[in-house]
């Protein structure tokens, strides 16, 4: 499946139907007076949440949604049916954007979530709406009412508990693909990761999301690489896990230009708690770990920690100092399975 987090939509809610013009016409019966009917209601658009998706990419081959009109009442007292209502099932952490792509119409962020995007239009009152004691055969009645057509956009920002940050090959992917399920793309040159990936992490029997995004180069805030296009992914995180490749010459540039670019992002990205790690120290002697463990703790000004994805060193240390960041309601705890003696 492809992964797409942005895409431009068409809607329109149904028109009302009209109102009818009739009067009763029955043998023997003189006087029958106005019987016309009220017109339907127009179906509306809405959008919900709903589980089991990760991306937009329903939406790039089905653009334009389009509800259906009511119908026009009716003689007999007969009122027109309502049009029927369009559904957007769209992934749980979806922004709705006006056409502007700034004004934020909705942010679905709960399984269930629904939202109103445009209102059907009311059905036109019929004849025998507007009868009374001294207008006892009205010939009106009214139109209905027209619908709304708007143009919308539709912005993912995946739900993930932690967010991966780091320039390329510093080992994101190899992270995910070591302590989860997920089996994100891995090979040994730049932007290998092209799209967010996400996996489930579980340590000391709880669990948690994470969240691997496209590495960021320097100038990536002016659109250099991939520039800032996912970082909105990792907004929503409660902390950041920030992978410096311990092989590299340049540690403490390295953790300087993911820092630069995130405070150039800015919301509240930058404030988020983070933790710092370098990573890749199997590729290390002892005396080079310490030194630059040094040389980063000095450029972070805070604590580093070390782990090896590839040889699993460091790594239950690094998801327990994760677990401690995020918030307890957030967490799913896993039940403890019991060690029952084995039986043929």
């Amino acid at each position: 499946m492809k992964f797409l987090d942005l895409c431009k939509v068409y809607i329109r809610s149904g028109a009302g139907g009209g109102g009818c013009v009739s009067f009763r016409r029955e043998k023997y019966i003189e006087y029958g007076g106005p019987d016309g009917g009220d017109g339907g209601t127009g179906g509306s658009v809405w959008a919900e949440a709903v589980e089991g998706l990760n991306t937009l990419i329903d939406f790039r081959y089905q653009q334009h949604f389009f509800a259906k009109n009511g119908q026009p009442g009716m003689g007999r007292q007969r009122t027109g049916k309502d049009g029927d209502d369009i559904v957007l099932r769209v992934p749980v952490g979806t922004e709705i954007l006006d056409e502007d792509q700034e004004t934020v119409i909705a942010d679905l962020t709960e399984v269930g979530q629904r939202v109103q995007l445009a209102r059907g239009g009311n059905g036109g009152f019929g004849n025998l709406h507007f009868k009374s004691a001294t207008n006892q055969a009205p010939r009106r009645a009214n139109p209905g009412q027209e619908g709304v057509e708007r143009t919308l956009w539709l912005r993912l920002k995946l739900i993930a508990d932690v967010g991966l940050l780091g320039l390329p090959n510093a080992g994101k992917s190899t992270f995910l693909a070591a302590t989860s399920n997920a089996r994100p793309k891995i090979a040994d040159y730049p932007f290998t990761t092209l799209h967010p990936n996400l996996g489930v992490v579980g340590v000391d029997n709880t669990e948690f999301v994470v969240a691997d995004i496209p590495g960021l180069i320097e100038g990536a805030s002016e659109g250099r690489g991939l520039g800032d296009l996912f970082l909105g992914h990792v907004e929503r995180c409660s902390v950041l896990l920030h992978l410096v490749d311990g092989t590299s010459e340049t540690v403490a540039e390295d953790y300087r230009t993911i820092i630069d670019e995130i405070e150039a992002y800015g919301g509240d990205l930058a404030e988020k708690p983070r933790v710092t790690v370098l990573n890749k120290i199997d590729a290390l002697d002892e005396e080079e770990r310490v030194s630059r463990r040094a040389i980063l703790e000095k450029a972070s000004g805070g604590q580093v920690m070390m782990m090896s994805g590839v040889a699993r060193e460091g790594v239950t240390e690094v998801l327990r100092a994760l677990r401690g960041q995020i918030d307890e309601d957030r967490l799913r705890h896993r039940p403890a399975v019991e060690d029952e003696p084995w039986h043929p």
